[in-house]
């Protein structure tokens, strides 16, 4: 299914240099039927405290809050409603970041809590001081502990899941590795739930549509996100130049083992160059408010000749936005190819589809730009390095 090329290196080759890590670990790791798994944050804060006396900055995304909060008030299931999903993830999370101190405190490691919305890393000021903020933590020895703002994310502004999360702030923090730590021991070339001869795929060095294919997208009791999510996770994390390892958290130990270059869990590497902090926000941290449809000979050149969208190939526009605003560029099927940040409202570009830019100034009494969206203000879906419709 995956092709391992005899140029990559070994994993201690490519593991032994890695300082700054992101590691997710999710609800069905964390947690039991009575709640949080203390043993686990406990084995945890040790494997992390070894790793920090050996010079490396550990940033964890840690799932939990409704898990623990759940179990705690004494529901019997996990609550569907927004509402209830906030209440009990109010309740969780003091929970789960008291345990983390208790945990960290034995080996004097102070823990900082983080708790995110899309929002706050779509706006590009907020965005920015998120990454001061962890950047600063780090340097001060402290660990950040991040999760999704349950208790006041409404649908439009969720990651989905936290494996999400932890790809973006990867991202965000320039990381050289994302751990995924879950309840399974990586990545099957079927779902061993159901099918006995499954194979554990030891390393990927491009994710295919097989690959994707093969990913069960079902998710545990106390989960929101499957092997499917993870392997999203790792194409995001790609993006950013970022390898993932997908391995099982019950190992106590599994953490020094996996940065030592054991041969543990799932590798995936990222098989193209790295976008850059910006196009990257633009991708993957962005919400599309909007579409803009273009006729093919648009498509063409801003897909093989790297020019910016102009009006005349722009042949309708759906949704409302603003200037500034992310939207995704269609083609005459209505397969998105591009994402970009546009230059002028819908009402504007419905109004200059199809006209050529000297036309501009006359029928909206203003021209502020030439292009709708710039080159620099957008970046290609097509390359398997980029986002994808799942994204």
């Amino acid at each position: 299914m995956t092709q391992i090329s005899p140029l990559r290196p070994s994993r201690q080759t490519l593991l032994a240099p890695v300082k700054r890590v992101v590691v997710k670990i999710g609800s069905a790791v964390l947690t039991t039927a009575e709640g949080l798994n203390r043993g686990v944050i406990d084995r945890l804060a040790d494997a992390v405290s070894g790793l920090k006396a050996a010079g490396r900055e550990i940033i964890l995304v840690s799932s939990g809050a409704i898990a623990a909060g759940f179990k705690k008030i004494g529901l019997a299931s996990r609550p569907q409603g927004i509402p209830q999903k906030q209440a009990v993830a109010a309740i969780g999370q003091s929970t789960l970041m008291q345990t983390y101190e208790e945990a960290f405190g034995r080996h004097g490691i102070q823990v900082a809590q983080l708790l995110l919305t899309r929002n706050d890393l779509a706006q590009r000021c907020r965005y920015l001081n998120a990454r001061n903020t962890l950047v600063t933590l780090l340097d001060w020895g402290v660990v950040p502990v991040i999760n999704e703002n349950d208790t006041v994310a409404v649908e439009e502004l969720r990651f989905g899941d936290n494996d999400t999360l932890s790809a973006l702030i990867g991202s965000l923090v320039q990381a050289q590795l994302l751990v995924i730590l879950t309840d399974i021991d990586g990545l099957y070339d079927h779902d061993p739930r159901t099918c006995p001869d499954a194979c554990l795929i030891s390393r990927v060095d491009r994710i295919d549509a097989r690959l994707e294919r093969a990913a069960s997208g079902q998710a545990g009791t106390l989960g929101t996100g499957g092997m499917a999510t993870k392997l999203q996770a790792a194409k995001k994390a790609g993006a950013a130049g970022i390898p993932t390892l997908i391995a099982n958290g019950a190992d106590p130990a599994i953490l020094p083992r996996l940065l030592a270059g054991d041969k543990l869990g799932t590798l995936i590497l990222p098989h193209q160059p790295r976008l850059s902090s910006r196009r990257y926000w633009i991708a993957y941290n962005q919400t599309p408010r909007g579409e803009i449809t273009v006729d093919d000979g648009a498509r063409e050149v801003l897909l093989h000749r790297g020019k910016s969208l102009l009006p005349a190939g722009i042949t309708g526009v759906a949704g409302r936005f603003g200037v500034g605003a992310p939207v995704r560029l269609v083609d005459a099927a209505g397969h998105a190819f591009a994402v970009g940040l546009t230059n002028y409202s819908s009402r504007d570009i419905a109004c200059i589809a199809g006209l050529k830019t000297c036309d501009i100034e006359g029928l909206l009494g203003y021209k502020g730009y030439d292009e709708v969206i710039h080159r620099d203000n957008l970046v290609l879906l097509t390359d398997s390095r980029q986002p994808d419709e799942a994204s």
